[in-house]
């Protein structure tokens, strides 16, 4: 008699599977409906902790008044006193009008409160004394109300824990827990999964108007060895995703391997030199990414020393290009916009450098001056440069100020310092 009961709430309520611990969970939701008592039900997010709550609900005498859920993690904390027990005209800021709570609207039904665990403080007090008289204030009010509500309350964390941490009160959590009732995660279900993934399937070719997906012998052995950290509703999102996306309707365990997540670690990032041939391809990508990365960083340490020995003049203009020709072989240079001179360091256009390089970025400008002599002449051998360089480049402003290691604007505004005429 009892297995038709639990059978028959199954087909009422669309739960798929016949796991001793569901099996459980049902019997005890079916044996605590009848009376008033206060239920707490524990589970992993996305066990299916709802159809719990209103099997509570449908079996119990209140069945015909209202049954709302209401999940306390998607309520801000500044507001849900007001949800939860309604408020009086003008009690804050943007109360416009009065409005009746959840425990008003729901005299003589049920209220599930999800994520129960995420409640704040100040709302478990509240909550706490409806429990224990059916009495309740509004925000904003001094009135006691009466209310006689059911409350199913579920959580997905340790109360227990959060009890001993001082995030929720001692006193609700054993109020709360008169009779627990544990939903199972999909993973302690074996062969339910199975079960779960052919109701999805027949379901999703029903909506979209296809053919039913089916599983290959290792594509099962895969699908119950997958640990589903989603639960139910990762399992019906993944054979969503495989009824719409697959043009063969039957999946094997190769495809049925892109569509289940590789559980991630907290681990940094590194570049693997081991055989890449079972690497997902993702990991492959961001490798590459990293390679390439850690490539640029290379090259653009040589290239800044490159500039810095061409700043010094310690060695040729030959020399150095030889020296970083790995630089240049990939790159795509015009030859008529930069040009080399095999002048003497003391005919170059480069700027004079006494003791530090100048930085890649640095002004002409910014060069710290001793005296004020060595001021004069340095203002004297930077216009001589000037000129030099516009000489050189026929008054092309645009490479001159290339070779004079300076931006084309600096330069322009160095015209109008030493009033340079362009010839």
């Amino acid at each position: 008699m009892q297995h038709i009961e639990i059978q028959s709430v199954k087909q009422r309520f669309g739960i798929i599977g016949n796991a001793p611990q569901l099996n459980h969970a049902i019997q005890v939701a079916v044996q605590v409906a009848p009376t008033d008592m206060t239920v707490l039900i524990t589970g992993e997010s996305g066990s299916g902790k709802e159809s719990f709550s209103k099997i509570i609900h449908s079996l119990s005498p209140r069945k015909h008044g209202q049954f709302i859920a209401i999940n306390c993690g998607a309520i801000p904390e500044g507001t849900i006193d007001s949800e939860l027990f309604g408020h009086e005209k003008g009690s804050f800021t943007g109360a416009q009008e009065a409005r009746k709570g959840y425990f008003e609207v729901t005299n003589g039904g049920t209220i599930f409160l999800d994520e129960i665990g995420e409640m704040p403080l100040g709302t478990q007090a509240r909550l706490l004394r409806v429990l224990e008289n059916g009495e309740f204030i509004k925000v904003g009010s001094s009135k006691v109300q009466k209310t006689d509500v059911r409350v199913v309350a579920a959580t997905n964390v340790n109360l227990y824990d959060a009890v001993r941490e001082g995030k929720f009160r001692e006193d609700l959590y054993y109020r709360l827990n008169t009779v627990p009732i544990t939903v199972p995660p999909l993973r302690d279900r074996g062969d339910d999964i199975y079960l779960l993934f052919r109701k999805f399937a027949a379901d999703y070719a029903e909506k979209y108007r296809v053919k039913a997906i089916t599983l290959t012998p290792d594509a099962v052995a895969l699908l119950l060895k997958f640990r589903f950290p989603g639960n139910i509703r990762q399992l019906k999102n993944i054979v969503e995703q495989i009824s719409v996306l697959e043009y063969d309707r039957e999946i094997n365990a190769e495809k049925l391997k892109h569509y289940l997540p590789v559980e991630q670690t907290n681990l940094l990032p590194v570049i693997s030199t081991q055989n890449r041939s079972s690497a997902e391809p993702g990991n492959l990508e961001r490798d590459l990414l990293y390679k390439v990365l850690f490539d640029m960083k290379k090259d653009m340490h040589d290239l800044k020393k490159l500039v810095f020995d061409l700043l010094d003049q310690q060695h040729s203009e030959d020399e150095l290009l030889k020296r970083n020709r790995h630089l240049f072989d990939s790159a795509d240079f015009q030859t008529d916009r930069i040009t080399y001179t095999r002048e003497t360091p003391s005919e170059s256009y480069l700027l004079p450098v006494k003791e530090h390089p100048i930085e890649f970025e640095q002004k002409i400008e910014d060069i710290p001056h001793e005296t004020e002599e060595e001021t004069l002449s340095l203002e004297s051998k930077e216009k001589e440069m000037i000129l030099k360089a516009l000489k050189k480049h026929h008054n092309k402003r645009k490479y001159a100020a290339q070779d004079l290691g300076i931006s084309e604007r600096t330069l322009y505004r160095k015209l109008k310092q030493y009033d340079i005429e362009e010839q």
